[in-house]
């Protein structure tokens, strides 16, 4: 950059002309992006003191740095790598659209800056790190993927032949096996089985009987035999009885 377009860009600087809106800072939906005054008795259209300045020659900026960037170059925005064709690298700047993808922009980075242009947004794209997985393991991961499927390939193999033999089976009309019966003999040793079980049981009972005390026998009352007084009231009782049919008999 030359010692002349430093200067005028100073210039431009310096000059530093802002038109804001009439009424921005009254209403909340109003922007400061200019809007020229139209009213009839607006205050900025009669251009009354502190009311602000309308746009006028002489506010714009040196014709020579008209739209350049800070940096002394003008801006050029760019999407793909055929766009860098037919720039100056000594007036001219890129800017990478912010659409562009992390792989293309990494690629669109490195042949902007072998060509020798000044890149005005670059990045720093970071790779993804790989781990790097010892061989044993992948050895391990891969008998693992083979066992695997071994055994569903076995779990498979005697379902479909079992589905098969029914399917033909019901096609002959053949008669379903239903389970036999336990024959007598079978039983025989189970019926012996629970014959030892009780004795076992019974045994300690036996023990436990004879262990015990024998209880005393409770003592007999004996019954009182009636005296000869009591035998003679007896008799007296029944003769003065009166006969069921209330005659008295001669004596």
């Amino acid at each position: 950059m030359t010692t002349e377009t430093k200067r005028l860009i100073r210039v431009r600087t310096e000059k530093g002309a802002v038109f804001k809106r009439d009424g921005f800072g009254k209403k909340r939906q109003l922007s400061d992006s200019w809007r020229k005054p139209r009213g009839q008795h607006n205050k900025q259209r009669e251009q009354k003191k502190a009311k602000g300045n309308l746009p006028k020659p002489g506010f714009g900026s040196p014709v020579a740095v008209r739209g350049m960037h800070p940096s002394g170059f003008f801006e050029v925005l760019v999407f793909t790598q055929k766009d860098l064709e037919n720039l100056n690298t000594k007036t001219q700047a890129i800017r990478i659209s912010a659409g562009v993808g992390g792989r293309k922009r990494k690629a669109l980075q490195e042949k902007a800056t072998e060509a020798g242009f000044k890149i005005l947004n670059p990045r720093v794209i970071k790779e993804p790190v790989k781990k790097e997985i010892p061989a044993e393991t992948e050895k391990e991961a891969v008998k693992d993927k083979k066992e695997t499927k071994a055994k569903e390939a076995r779990k498979e193999a005697p379902a479909k032949k079992g589905s098969s033999r029914a399917g033909d089976a019901k096609k002959k009309g053949a008669v379903e096996k239903r389970p036999v019966k336990a024959s007598a003999s079978k039983s025989k040793p189970a019926a012996k089985e629970t014959e030892k079980k009780v004795e076992k049981s019974a045994k300690p009972k036996a023990k436990e009987a004879a262990k015990a005390p024998a209880k005393k026998a409770a003592p007999v009352k004996s019954e009182k035999k009636p005296s000869g007084g009591e035998k003679a009231t007896a008799e007296k009782a029944k003769a003065k009885k009166k006969p069921s049919s209330g005659v008295k008999k001669n004596d």
